[in-house]
């Protein structure tokens, strides 16, 4: 049970240029502290904001229906307060066609405002520095460089020169001749699954990456490049889940809530644990739903966190006792960039626990810095799974030439393991030094995680009080000062004042992205220690007429 019929996508490449980050590639690193859809449907068939400059006069009044204070329920107000004005009915669509319609989320957003007024250095100064979405921007210059090669050299295939072109790459070379070799065949309507060329290098990729103590099979169909009553899934996680499920099949998603607290001897922040998960389990059958699934995401998605084979192990021996399917999402594998942790995949394990019931996703998107070129993949040995998801295919089949251009990529280890890995991981290494060595000097918590684009930082002390309200107050306050950021409440963390800041990004913009961010935290911890002053303060005075005009 996945999340919608996207097992393979192909959507238009983001424009950057290829230009190499100047990071220094230093590797010690500080000590301190979807595809989802598809599963699913095979399987299925008063508070006061405090006023950063620049930022609007808060409301007095929460909207209606939403608590002023509601640290357990961030769903209640992802849709009322996005800020867009929610479109009425239409008469034209359907029920579900309204609800699609209707739909908003904190993440698109952002990302659309983004998008809209994009940071330039030269051509748009005062535009938006995206540190929210979670793409790797260090190594456009090692992709076009592989191009390059690609073009120069070639590689002689059966005879035939085959063009090493990675699409989302030559954003200045589309029009190039080899950009236009392409075998006619792969122009025709392909195995909606994926060509088999590609498949198979598919499984000898995750064979070898993976750990696979066997090789992973391609025949006859265990790679897919491509309703149930709920799924579990612990909190917070990746918020675009939510669309994918909801959207695509109307599951719910039962939410097994971390805490952003150790809870005691071996424990940390956000620590899932078989108890926890024995416990969301026992809550959601008392309320009369029929759990089908679980989703796991390993390096988790906003926290970082790798899981241990004990712990994935445990996770799955739960999802078997109570006949789950587990969808493990694995599309971040590679990004772990500290030297002293090791990822383990599933498929490294000698023997699954339920192997009918667990099913494997990954892509190209994360691991090789290409969130442009949509291809994902789905690895299960449940032939009936994937001859299911094999009938959703047709509607979201990745186009021949990319697959062939995908494969090339695949088969060539000595560019993957001699330069792009070990370069990525020496620039992810320095951005993340970076970026904590910022958060360190401003005083702000997080989680020291080993792997992933992105930190997971603690801003509680920048709300005035502990609410979502006041955590998209600050969210907002980002946003007018040209900086997308990602707040708890899109991930469904149920504790306000979390953030995820994306760190693997050119150093100009990280060190402009964290001025402007830091300059409103600042401000923030400024007006909220005024406020408490308040009371002996006559008025007309507020913080915000103490402190605004030393930035106006």
């Amino acid at each position: 049970m996945f999340t919608g019929a996207l097992a393979a996508v192909r959507q238009t490449a983001p424009t950057a240029p290829p230009v190499a980050p100047t990071f220094s590639t230093d590797s010690t690193v500080p000590s301190a502290t979807s595809g989802h859809t598809a599963i699913l449907n095979a399987l299925s068939a008063p508070a006061t904001s405090s006023v950063p400059f620049g930022c609007p006069a808060p409301t007095t009044e929460p909207p209606p229906s939403i608590p002023a204070c509601c640290p357990t329920k961030p769903e209640s107000i992802l849709a009322t307060l996005s800020g867009a004005e929610t479109p009425g009915h239409s008469v034209y669509l359907s029920r579900r066609g309204n609800s699609i319609r209707q739909h908003q989320g904190i993440l698109q957003e952002g990302y659309t405002q983004y998008h809209a007024d994009k940071y330039q250095h030269t051509d748009n100064p005062n535009g938006i520095i995206n540190m929210g979405t979670s793409e790797n921007k260090l190594c456009y210059d090692l992709l076009h460089k592989r191009v390059r090669e690609g073009e120069e050299t070639g590689e002689n295939r059966g005879g035939r020169v085959v063009h090493v072109v990675l699409v989302m790459c030559l954003l200045d070379n589309m029009t190039q001749p080899d950009m236009l070799h392409i075998d006619p065949a792969l122009l025709q309507y392909p195995d909606w699954k994926g060509h088999r060329f590609l498949r198979e290098e598919v499984s000898r990729f995750l064979s070898h990456y993976c750990g696979s103590p066997r090789p992973l099979r391609v025949y006859p169909d265990n790679v897919s490049v491509c309703v149930l009553d709920a799924i579990l899934i612990p909190t917070p996680f990746y918020g675009v889940i939510t669309e994918d499920v909801h959207l695509y099949s109307g599951v719910r998603l039962f939410h097994v809530h971390l805490d952003c607290e150790p809870s005691g001897s071996g424990s940390r922040p956000f620590h899932l644990t078989v108890d926890k998960l024995e416990e969301a389990m026992r809550k959601a059958i008392s309320e009369g739903l029929n759990v089908r699934a679980m989703v796991l995401v390993n390096p988790h998605n906003p926290l970082a966190d790798v899981y241990s084979p004990q712990e994935m192990t445990g996770f799955l021996e739960f999802a078997k006792r109570h006949k789950l399917h587990a969808i493990v999402d694995e599309v971040y594998m590679l990004t772990v960039f500290e030297d002293t942790v090791t990822f383990h995949s599933v498929l490294s394990m000698d023997s699954l626990p339920d192997p009918q019931r667990t099913h494997v996703m990954w892509g190209m998107s994360k691991d090789f810095a290409m969130a442009g070129v949509r291809v994902g993949t789905v690895y299960s040995d449940n032939r009936d799974l994937v001859e299911a998801l094999d009938k959703l295919g047709m509607f979201h089949g990745v186009p021949g030439p990319i697959q062939h251009q995908m494969a090339i990529l695949l088969q060539d280890k000595d560019w993957i393991n001699g330069k792009f890995l070990p370069e990525n991981r020496l620039r992810m290494q320095a951005a993340h030094r970076y970026m904590t060595g910022e958060l360190q000097s401003m005083g702000v918590p997080y989680l020291h995680r080993p792997a992933g684009f992105y930190i997971w930082a603690d801003l509680r002390k920048y709300l005035y009080e502990p609410s979502f309200v006041e955590e998209l107050s600050l969210w907002r306050c980002f946003l007018r000062h040209k900086v997308v950021l990602s707040c708890g409440q899109a991930f469904h963390c149920s504790t306000p004042g979390w953030f995820r800041i994306v760190f693997t990004d050119r150093q100009q913009h990280l060190t402009l992205g964290t001025f402007r961010c830091f300059s409103l935290l600042m401000i923030a911890g400024e007006e909220n220690r005024y406020r408490e002053m308040l009371i002996f303060l006559p008025p007309p005075f507020s913080p915000s007429s103490l402190f605004y005009p030393v930035f106006l």
